[in-house]
């Protein structure tokens, strides 16, 4: 049965709020945007075709308020609400409340987020189907002595991993006996601050291994294929810094078992809409489920790149309760893609979040390269929200073209007034371990940190980079008003000033 719809409330901001409102955009249908007091100014808000006030900059005062988000679909004549990721995306009660009021959720059922999102029930219904799981408890440890006991049957090392958990909250490494205790009190405080429940299950600590996800699409009539693989390997802190599809370690073969499985386990929890399934990969290319993301992916669109299928569209189509266009036999990845997200954090400092006002913002472009963005000159970028600005992608032919096009976009891409992740992207295009494809999950454990003198290079960069940018003012107001732009080469250029301090003359 189809459900039709005209018009689509985006319940987020910055660059995945703008995704989602161009997909739209695509199809025809009406947009509607929500923001806090601070995002007044964004650019998804001057991007939809209307856009509604939902509270204070604090998230919990309005980006996760499932009732104000209700109304305001209600009030605009949204008849469907996409959430983007992050917030409410895996929020099951935001899933039904948005049945409740008869609007159409752009997502999976309340029933596939429940028992995705709990990673124990995740754990037993994907291993009923015959997945393959890590070795670890069969269910909640509820005390520090149930934990001993798993340990004792499993081995060290182990991880204790908070069963609502997500984005490395409520998770410790324990190595040897005498680090569980105090390591079982600190996941269970975390777990219970962060997601408002302390239980905890260990699973075995798996060393050496990639991080490997399969892309899955499945519609409301029983269709279930996979788009491939990415790899998500390089992590800080159980965060992804860079992805990449496809992965320099999955064959073909591979790459056939793997996306089996996750079509498999996307049909045990009877799914419905876009979701990834998340592996770890050994050296000896054996693979366990990690976890099932019911939402799209901050990495999504380099499977976007590979495949030319856009997944925010598909998700609308499915949403819409039509058919799946693809056949598992019409997907076929071409070329290589890899992203780099863009952080408003310090690589110099520990990457400590940046915030500030951003006075300059100078986006790469050009053959294979996409920018997906929030960001605009004079935006604020506060510690109320995700420090992501944007994520840059770039495709080539081979992993080599990739690779070359994505130091060069990196080279252009010039945000001032706070401090951003990209001279570390950079260092990691040149790592000659990155460009050999010889890493896994410890790849940032086993780097430097960057140094200072590398920090003033960078700063002698982007010094130069603003002297360009305000020389192209100049030369502009200069022609407006019908007069000879000043002469680069007198004293007083600033070009020529850093040009002198790095030797450059």
């Amino acid at each position: 049965m189809l459900t039709a719809f005209r018009k689509v409330l985006v319940a987020n901001r910055g660059e995945i709020a703008v995704r989602v409102l161009r997909a739209c955009a695509e199809l025809g249908l009406a947009t509607v945007a929500v923001y806090s007091d601070i995002d007044r100014h964004a650019l998804h808000v001057r991007y939809a075709d209307e856009a509604y006030p939902i509270g204070s900059a604090p998230a919990s005062e309005s980006y996760l308020r499932i009732d104000r988000l209700i109304d305001v679909a209600r009030e605009s004549g949204a008849e469907a609400i996409h959430p983007g990721y992050g917030f409410l995306a895996e929020n099951p009660d935001f899933s039904q409340a948005c049945r409740d009021a008869g609007l159409t959720f752009i997502g999976p059922s309340p029933h596939a987020i429940r028992t995705m999102g709990d990673k124990l029930l995740a754990r037993k219904t994907v291993s009923a189907a015959g997945v393959p799981i890590v070795p670890g408890s069969d269910g909640i440890v509820p005390t520090q002595a149930a934990a001993e006991a798993v340990a004792r049957a499993i081995g060290y090392p182990l991880l204790l991993k908070a069963a609502a958990g997500g984005g490395g909250k409520g998770m410790r490494v324990v190595r040897a006996p005498e680090e569980l205790a105090g390591a079982y009190r600190a996941a269970a405080s975390e777990a219970l601050a962060a997601f408002g429940d302390d239980r905890l299950y260990v699973e075995r600590l798996l060393e050496s291994v990639r991080h490997i996800e399969v892309q899955v699409l499945a519609d409301r009539h029983g269709n279930v294929i996979h788009l491939g693989e990415r790899e998500c390997s390089i992590q800080r802190r159980h965060q992804k810094l860079i992805e990449e599809s496809p992965s320099t370690v999955v064959d073909d073969d591979l790459r056939h078992a793997m996306g089996a499985i996750a079509v498999r386990a996307a049909q045990a929890a009877g799914y419905e809409n876009a979701g990834t399934a998340e592996f770890l990969l050994d050296r000896d290319k054996h693979y366990y489920f990690l976890e099932m993301n019911t939402r799209l992916q901050v990495e999504h669109p380099v499977t976007e790149m590979v495949t030319g299928i856009d997944l925010v569209v598909e998700q609308l189509r499915i949403a819409m309760g039509r058919r799946l266009r693809y056949r598992q036999k019409d997907v076929r990845p071409n070329g290589w893609a890899i992203e780099c997200r863009i952080t408003a954090e310090d690589p110099y400092n520990n990457f400590l979040p940046s915030t500030g006002r951003l006075t300059s913002v100078d986006e790469p472009s050009g053959p294979g390269v996409r920018v997906d963005s929030g960001m605009f000159e004079g935006m604020d970028v506060s510690v109320h929200y995700d420090p992501l600005l944007a994520k840059l992608i770039c495709w080539g032919e081979t992993r080599g073209q990739a690779i070359l096009r994505m130091r060069r976009a990196l080279n252009e891409f010039h945000i001032m007034g706070i401090k951003t992740v990209v001279p570390f992207h950079l260092r990691v295009m040149d790592s000659p371990s990155f460009i050999a494809g010889r890493f896994d999950t410890a790849f940032m454990e086993k780097q430097a940190v960057l140094t200072e003198r590398e920090s003033e290079r960078g700063l002698i960069a982007a010094v130069a980079a603003a002297a360009v940018a305000y020389r192209a003012k100049q030369e502009a107001a200069a022609r407006a008003m019908g007069q000879s732009a000043p002469d680069a080469r007198g004293p007083g250029s600033t070009w020529r000033v850093v040009a002198r301090r790095e030797g450059l003359r």
